[in-house]
């Protein structure tokens, strides 16, 4: 299985990319990983909510392919601890999928036409997160659950 994580827009914080870049590095230790950026969407002043959301919609389904499982992190999804998250990575694995895909949507969140593709939701707290700093988040816990898995001194309980 490989894993994909998409987000709309570019990290701006240098301190923040060089930390993502860091977790990204050390998860190819443990499976094939990739983080892809999708562009901001143009002349977003002009579009309503709704509207935003459905281009932001059509970036991230272009970018499936139709064996993929996608998982959108929603705060309205399951929460999990780092310990049952390591787990469903492990039932994803143990399922024979060929790629899983995380997708941080933009700041109003997903499009109808994307939760319809969505196989689950997973949400990290019911706090708000910038995007900035959650894409960070999610590539710390993602490397977490693999050390879990490997039974690997880094995750304390």
């Amino acid at each position: 299985m490989k894993i994909k994580l998409l987000a709309i827009g570019k990290t701006d914080d240098k301190n923040l990319q060089i930390l993502i870049d860091d977790y990204q590095k050390r998860l190819k230790h443990y499976i094939g990983f990739e983080f892809e950026i999708l562009p901001d969407i143009k002349n977003v002043k002009n579009l309503s909510q709704k509207q935003q959301k459905e281009k932001e919609g059509e970036l991230i389904l272009k970018k499936l392919k139709p064996t993929d499982t996608l998982i959108v992190l929603d705060e309205k999804g399951k929460e999990f601890s780092s310990v049952g998250f390591s787990d469903f990575l492990q039932k994803k694995m143990n399922s024979g999928i060929k790629q899983l895909v995380f997708v941080i949507g933009g700041p109003y969140g997903f499009s109808q036409e994307v939760y319809k593709k969505t196989q689950g939701k997973i949400s990290f707290s019911k706090m708000t997160f910038s995007h900035q700093m959650f894409r960070l988040f999610v590539v710390e816990q993602i490397y977490r659950a693999f050390t879990i898995l490997k039974n690997e001194p880094y995750h304390h309980q």
